[in-house]
């Protein structure tokens, strides 16, 4: 065999050596890098994991927030529909103020022209009261015909200061 060029006893040694070598490389080499990568991969599911319940964890959170902007807006809007009843009501409460003001003041406006209408009408009828005093007088002075009556009459309404023409 060692005319091809094999000789057993360095094959021997070579398989000695290679069995060495890969029992020695089993025992510090491929079990450490085994035990890190297996813990490296343990630390990427871990990882993973996380990430997936942080990403949970952020839809939840959006969703409750999405819920409390809808609350908050149902309730700005309530406050909102509320503030313009309140409005509404306050305005119609003014008008309402305004109408029995404006009806007070109609009401001492009519009262006051009614006690100066019947403070005209009482003076007026003095008036009349001291011209047909004035005419009795002289009519009972003197006999009147029917042209001396319309003469006297005319006399009287142009001394009277009331009848008197401007």
């Amino acid at each position: 065999m060692e005319g091809i060029g094999f000789n057993l006893p360095l094959l021997v040694a070579f398989v000695v050596n290679f069995l060495i070598l890969f029992g020695l490389l089993t025992l510090v080499l491929y079990r450490p890098v085994l035990k890190v990568l297996d813990e490296r991969q343990a630390k990427i599911k871990e990882s993973i994991e996380q990430a997936e319940t942080i990403k949970e964890q952020a839809a939840h959170s959006e969703e409750e927030i999405k819920g409390h902007l809808e609350t908050a807006r149902k309730e700005g809007q309530a406050v909102i529909a509320q503030a313009t009843q309140i409005g509404e009501r306050l305005k119609e409460e003014t008008k309402e103020q305004a109408r029995q003001e404006a009806g007070t003041i109609i009401s001492k406006a009519q009262t006051e022209i009614r006690q100066e209408r019947d403070k005209i009408v009482d003076e007026l009828r003095k008036e009349f009261v001291d011209i047909a005093i004035l005419a009795a007088e002289k009519v009972t002075r003197e006999t009147l015909d029917k042209e001396k009556h319309h003469k006297l009459i005319d006399e009287i309404l142009k001394e009277s200061t009331t009848f008197k023409q401007k």
